[in-house]
């Protein structure tokens, strides 16, 4: 069924005047009762006040004149007195005869008693069993002239309250009745009012649907208002066409320069940005607006100026590499594209390409090529000479001298396959497939494992390996295989790089939740400029001596790895001639 917006207009302001009447008449009612309630309980407590004074001069004895007294004030009061004496027994009542007084209970534990016992003056509202009716109860503590002590307390029924809040509705009822009787009528003469003025905008809308765009009227339903937002859409879909395509070419232009990973600068011929994106921005560090401003404000690289210029100058495309230096250096592969409309140039179009990460990568591949091929290269040319040797006849003609050959040749293929079984171990920690098998492990037991292998080689150079700074150290979660890998392979360093008769110690220390293992010597100590480097793969701070000791060159790196599996990191204190500590950080059991 379909309803007018008149029809609308009144059951609104039917329901508004229907919702104000109705918190009306829950407040009124509401407060009016707790004034009504107020208002009998005061008067009540200054009736009891008044009885307290009456029966402390009429009363000699309380057993004797209690109810008498009470009886004589009830009628004046017109509420039940009740006179209790301090032990909680009732002795008198204007409710109950004289004789019936006994079969009450102990009054001293009525609320109200008990309140006036404390403070003084008590009520309550509660249910009286005596005449099965809600009363309200005031109690205040009394004396009389012969020196009793007890309670007077008086009490009404509520019933007289409800005839008055029963009352009180019947009279809001109606006064909400008449009100929405006569709100009745304002709204039918309001809505039609209001429904005319609607009618009339409907007949503008025609206007607008017929071209007259210098007018706007709100949309929605489906009443005389639905009819002019039909109207509107049919002129709106005209426009909206338009705006849409605009509006969806500038959104897909948008969306491809954000989600371009490569920079995009366009210039005008003078060199003044247009349009740049998000990671041009990011690639020269910029966080400001950069549009409107010359490429030599934007980025002070001579190279950038001048590879505009060129493309300026010949008109053609251009790609070249550039090194820029921003805090590090950044390697750019750029591709110059200019913008020619009827042989006139109008800009410059340029792409950067972030291939610092390649050619890093590349250095790093044409570097480990070049380590890994040297090193090879050395112990094959010895195994192959010596064959040779061997092959020529010595193993016939010098039998010792040959055996020299063959202990030489045994020696070399050791270190060959040493370096393939770290190149192989080193290559499956940066690969991330070693899996780790981690468990609660003493570094000191690490530590001496450690030291019961390498205890000879230390022994011939006269060096001492001193393990107490690992007593009582905190336990580490890691893979008791590998942490032994490490501390071999810094005890083996320490053991290298230390003269004869020098000394190497262990240490721990617990920073938050990581325990620092430390490895000291008394060596030769690492050259400032080699610092950076020391863990990175071939790399020597002393080649002859590394590779006379059988070094392979990628102890370190391995240590490094297997600490950044385990969650850690590494480092190296050192001072030439000083020594060196070699530490690293695990995570605590």
């Amino acid at each position: 069924m379909r309803f007018t917006i008149q029809w609308k207009l009144m059951a609104s302001y039917l329901l508004l005047v229907l919702f104000i009447g109705g918190v009306f008449f829950a407040y009124l009612n509401h407060t009016l009762n707790q004034h009504l309630t107020a208002e009998i309980r005061q008067n009540l407590a200054t009736e009891a006040r008044l009885t307290r004074m009456i029966a402390h001069r009429d009363i000699g004895r309380m057993k004797d004149d209690a109810p008498a007294v009470a009886a004589a004030i009830s009628r004046e009061t017109r509420a039940r007195v009740t006179i209790i004496l301090a032990g909680g027994e009732v002795v008198g009542d204007s409710e109950i005869a004289p004789g019936q007084l006994k079969e009450l209970e102990n009054h001293l534990n009525r609320p109200e008693v008990q309140q006036a016992l404390k403070s003084g003056s008590g009520e309550s509202i509660r249910y009286s069993a005596t005449i099965k009716t809600p009363m309200l109860y005031v109690a205040v503590p009394l004396q009389t002239a012969g020196g009793e002590e007890g309670f007077v307390r008086l009490s009404l029924p509520l019933t007289a309250l409800e005839k008055a809040e029963g009352s009180i509705r019947t009279l809001l009822g109606a006064s909400l009745a008449v009100s929405l009787l006569v709100a009745l009528v304002l709204s039918y003469i309001l809505s039609r009012v209001t429904s005319r003025s609607l009618r009339t905008i409907t007949a503008l809308a025609k206007q607008i649907g017929k071209g007259n765009f210098n007018r706007r009227i709100p949309v929605p339903t489906r009443d005389e208002v639905g009819e002019l937002a039909r109207v509107m859409n049919d002129m709106a879909a005209r426009i909206e066409q338009q705006l849409e395509r605009t509006s969806a070419e500038k959104n897909r232009l948008d969306t491809i320069l954000r989600g371009m990973g490569e920079g995009l600068m366009v210039t005008d011929a003078n060199g003044l940005i247009t349009l740049v994106n998000p990671a041009f921005l990011g690639l020269f560090s910029l966080n400001e607006s950069v549009e409107g401003r010359h490429i030599i404000e934007i980025a002070r690289h001579p190279v950038l100026n001048d590879a505009f210029k060129a493309i300026v100058a010949s008109g053609d495309e251009r790609v070249e590499k550039m090194t820029l230096t921003m805090g590090e250096e950044k390697h750019v592969l750029t591709h110059w594209v200019p913008l020619v409309d009827n042989g006139e140039l109008q800009g410059v179009v340029a792409v950067f390409h972030d291939i610092t990460d390649l050619t890093r990568l590349e250095n790093i591949r044409r570097d480990f090529v070049a380590n890994v091929s040297h090193e090879l290269r050395t112990p094959v040319t010895v195994i192959k000479g010596y064959a040779e040797a061997l092959i020529d006849g010595a193993m016939e003609t010098d039998p010792e001298r040959a055996r020299k050959f063959v202990g030489i040749i045994l020696s070399h293929s050791e270190r060959l396959a040493a370096l393939i079984g770290d190149l192989l171990t080193l290559s499956q920690l940066e690969a991330g497939s070693m899996n780790l098998e981690k468990t609660t492990v003493r570094p000191e037991q690490v530590a001496k494992r450690a030291m019961e292998l390498l205890q000879p080689k230390a022994a011939r150079k006269g060096i001492t390996i001193d393990c107490s700074g690992l007593s009582g150290a905190q336990s580490v979660l890691a893979d008791p295989g590998r942490l032994e890998q490490v501390l071999v392979n810094l005890l083996d360093n320490a053991i290298k790089y230390t003269p004869a008769g020098g000394a190497i110690s262990f240490s721990a220390a617990v920073k938050e939740n990581m325990v620092r293992i430390g490895v000291k010597d008394t060596g030769v100590g690492i050259p400032p400029k080699d610092l950076p480097r020391i863990f990175e793969r071939f790399y020597r701070v002393d080649t002859a001596r590394s590779r006379d000791e059988g070094g392979t060159g990628l102890g370190l790196s391995i240590v490094k790895h297997i600490v950044q599996l385990h969650g850690g990191a590494v480092g190296v204190e050192s001072e030439p001639g000083k020594g060196s500590e070699f530490w690293f950080t695990i995570k605590k059991a």
